[in-house]
This record gives C-alpha cells, sequence and structure tokens, in this order.
C-alpha cells in the first residue's frame, strides 16, 4: 500500500468511526459519516445523526465552508442523487468543488444504486468506491439487507445455561443470566429497528420489550407473532412506550378491536405450517422500513426462525449454570437423522460479559 492509499484507508476509518454515532438514532436510515480532507489535514467531519436531519456530507459541508474547494470527500456509503426527506448530496457536493469523493459502499437503494457516483463523475469530480467496504457494511446490515434482500436483517438473542436450557420445566427463566448480560441485551435493543417476539413468550413472561437505557431517544417497533390473536389487551407490551404491532392470521374483529382499542396495530397475514407465514411476516416489516429485527423468543418460534434460514445472527448469552434435562431447550428443531444434517454456525465474537459468555454466530452457510 503506498501513502496515498494508506491515507486514504485511515480517513475512511474516521468516516466509519463517526457513522458508528448514529447506531441508535438513524433508522430507517443507514448510519454513514464522512470526511472531508486535503491530504493529512481534516478540515470537517460529519454524520448522518437521525432520519430529517442533513446527511453525513452536508454535515460535513456546512462546517467545511469554501475550504471544501479542491480536497477529498470520503463517505461510507455512495452520495445520494435524489430528493427525500433532504436534497442530493452528490449536488451538494459538485456545488462544493470536491476534487475527489471516495466512498465504501455503493447503495443498494434503487433511487440511487450507482447514480450519485455517475453524477459526481459527469461533474468532473474523481470518483472511487469500496474502499473499507467490509467495515462499512457491518454498521448496516439492516439497510443493505432491506434493500438488497427486501427483509429486515435478523438477529436472534438467547439466554441459556450451559447444557442450552432457557427455563425450567414449569417456565422459570428469571434470571438464566447476571445483571451485566442483561444490561448488554439493552445495547443491541436499541440499536434494533423492531423488537420480535411470539404470543407464547408474551402469555408467559409479560414482557415488556422495550429499551431502558436513558441515553436513548427512541423506542424500536414491538411485534408480536400471534396467529391466533392470543395477546391480551392488558399485557405489558401493548401500552407506550413505543408501538405494538400484532401480525396474525386471524380474522376475529371482535380481538383485534380489542387490541387497536388499547393502542396496537393488528395486520393479517398468511397462515404458514404450523403459524404464521415467517418469510410474509418478514416481507411485511421489510415494507415498514424495519432494518434491523432482533427476535427475544421462546422455543417454538426460536426453532421456526431458525429452520426457515431467516436468522442471520444468533447472539447467545450462556451462564455458568446446569438446569438439567427436563428443563425447557434453546429451541424446538426437527429431528435429525444425521451429523452431516447439523445445522451449524461460525463463531465471529466471543467475549465475558459479566459472570456470562456472550457467543455471537452467524450461520455456517452464510
Amino acid at each position: 500500500m503506498n501513502a496515498r492509499d494508506a491515507l486514504d484507508a485511515r480517513h475512511m476509518a474516521r468516516a466509519i468511526e463517526l457513522a458508528g454515532r448514529g447506531l441508535w438514532t438513524t433508522d430507517p436510515n443507514p448510519r454513514v459519516g464522512c470526511v472531508i480532507a486535503d491530504g493529512e489535514r481534516v478540515i470537517a467531519e460529519g454524520w448522518h445523526e437521525r432520519a430529517g436531519l442533513p446527511h453525513a456530507e452536508a454535515a460535513a459541508l456546512a462546517l467545511a465552508g469554501d475550504a471544501a474547494r479542491g480536497a477529498t470527500a470520503y463517505v461510507t456509503l455512495e452520495p445520494c442523487c435524489h430528493h427525500g426527506r433532504t436534497p442530493p448530496c452528490a449536488d451538494a457536493l459538485i456545488a462544493a468543488g470536491l476534487r475527489r469523493v471516495l466512498y465504501a459502499i455503493r447503495d443498494p437503494n434503487p433511487s440511487v444504486s450507482g447514480g450519485g457516483a455517475s453524477r459526481l463523475s459527469a461533474a468532473g469530480i474523481e470518483v472511487a468506491g469500496g474502499l473499507l467496504a467490509d467495515a462499512a457494511r457491518a454498521l448496516n446490515p439492516g439497510f443493505l439487507s432491506r434493500m438488497e434482500r427486501h427483509r429486515p436483517w435478523l438477529r436472534l438473542k438467547m439466554a441459556a445455561s450451559l447444557d442450552g436450557r432457557t427455563a425450567l420445566a414449569d417456565g422459570q427463566s428469571r434470571w438464566i443470566t447476571g445483571d451485566a448480560a442483561r444490561a448488554d441485551v439493552q445495547q443491541l435493543r436499541a440499536r434494533s429497528s423492531a423488537l420480535m417476539t411470539g404470543v407464547a413468550t408474551v402469555r408467559s413472561d409479560d414482557p415488556r420489550l422495550d429499551v431502558r437505557l436513558p441515553e436513548a431517544t427512541r423506542q424500536p417497533l414491538r411485534v408480536v407473532l400471534d396467529t391466533q390473536l392470543r395477546t391480551p389487551p392488558s399485557a405489558r407490551i401493548v401500552p407506550p412506550p413505543g408501538q405494538l404491532l400484532v401480525l396474525t392470521a386471524s380474522e376475529d374483529k371482535e380481538r383485534r378491536m380489542a387490541l387497536e382499542d388499547a393502542g396496537a396495530s393488528v395486520a393479517i397475514l398468511p397462515a404458514g405450517h404450523g403459524g404464521l407465514d415467517l418469510p410474509a411476516a418478514m416481507q411485511h416489516l421489510a415494507g415498514l422500513e424495519v432494518n434491523e429485527l432482533q427476535a427475544e423468543c421462546g422455543p417454538v418460534l426460536a426453532g421456526a426462525l431458525l429452520s426457515a434460514g431467516l436468522v442471520d445472527e444468533l447472539v447467545l448469552y450462556l451462564a455458568p449454570a446446569l438446569l438439567g434435562m427436563d428443563a425447557r431447550p434453546l429451541a424446538l428443531l426437527p429431528g435429525i437423522a444425521s451429523m452431516a444434517d447439523r445445522m451449524e454456525f461460525s463463531i465471529s465474537d466471543l467475549r465475558r460479559i459479566g459472570g456470562d459468555l456472550r457467543v455471537t454466530l452467524q450461520p455456517a452457510e452464510a
């Protein structure tokens, strides 16, 4: 790597770091950072703070002023070229007189997808993409999934004992893991567009399923998969903070009206084998601009999501305890006849959280 390439990589790494400041706030927009520099000298920095506010490029240009002329912009996502809530960033970069624009990943949004780079290039600006692309993609798995696969990026969060049990036979599960692990889950919730569970968990545990961090400014959408519309209107998940969406296959008007009167929204979807059509549910949530979806559920829904191949990441908190053979399993999966048919994962991260372990895994085929 020559000196110029090394300098470019350093500025882009800083832009990715800036983008991470919007981890909890930009939804449904992507997390984007921008650095404007002239050689070693950093002129201005910006990041997208939340939907409706200036994009990263506009924020950096506002600080740079005339000093941006002849400089290089390092942006983690291809600059937009369409009018949304804010004007096109490509036009702003052209007007500012940038000499070069480097971006990490091409914007998969059909309204942009190459259009921003083409507009910049046509204006005589040197444009290149792909710099630190993997790091930029890792910051926006949900936005990219929604645009490229038309479904949210699904994280399945589970807590279990060393023998893979999530609750005692009578359903007792508070608490398998310690305070630090439960606090860590709040961080994952805060970055999610939506939090999803099944009606069985609602009826047995009565969770609130919300973000309880004082610094959080946004509550994710809460989603309950409820084929027969059995969610009690009095459940703690129904009222604010946040909005509840119940996905069902039932057309029972009385139950639906009771939930809607309590403040929930209800959407009717096709039924699938043994429950809701899960791919249809994912498609419906993508239509609501859900990027990252975090599932916190019981073994039936967990097994169904895993069996359907919808889990993109499994975050497993392991407590140093044993619950015994009669306790409830991690996930209910179909019987596997041979080791060749087993469901395999790769470990992407392993760390200690308080007295527990957090293991982050991806399906091996991914």
